[in-house]
């Protein structure tokens, strides 16, 4: 997805022919507040992630993907990394899997 996450709802909410009152009643939201998250000016609250996903009948883990995809990229847009911060959290996901394997033998 090369679109926000706000303008990915706008386009799957005009797809299924919902008004922003429908589709704000259905994540118990209100319309002002579902047009800021369409239009950038307020994040989409992870909670709701479930809902979405059930509203438009999505699989979870690729809304979620799609979620955190467009989290990580405000955030490293907006604090002017290099690219080389990605190869360095892909490195520190690796780890911090690792660990919770060694971790979890352990637990009982």
């Amino acid at each position: 997805m090369k679109e926000t996450f706000g303008e990915y709802i706008r386009k799957l909410r005009n797809e299924n022919e919902l008004t922003l009152t429908q589709l704000a009643a259905k994540l118990d939201l209100d319309s002002a507040n579902l047009s800021k998250i369409e239009n950038g000016k307020r994040e989409f609250d992870e909670k709701r992630l479930e809902k979405l996903a059930m509203t438009f009948k999505l699989d979870l883990a690729i809304l979620k993907a799609e979620f955190y995809s467009d989290f990580i990229a405000k955030k490293l847009y907006a604090t002017n990394c290099n690219n080389e911060v990605f190869v360095l959290a892909e490195q520190k996901i690796e780890y911090l899997k690792q660990k919770n394997l060694t971790q979890s033998k352990f637990n009982f």
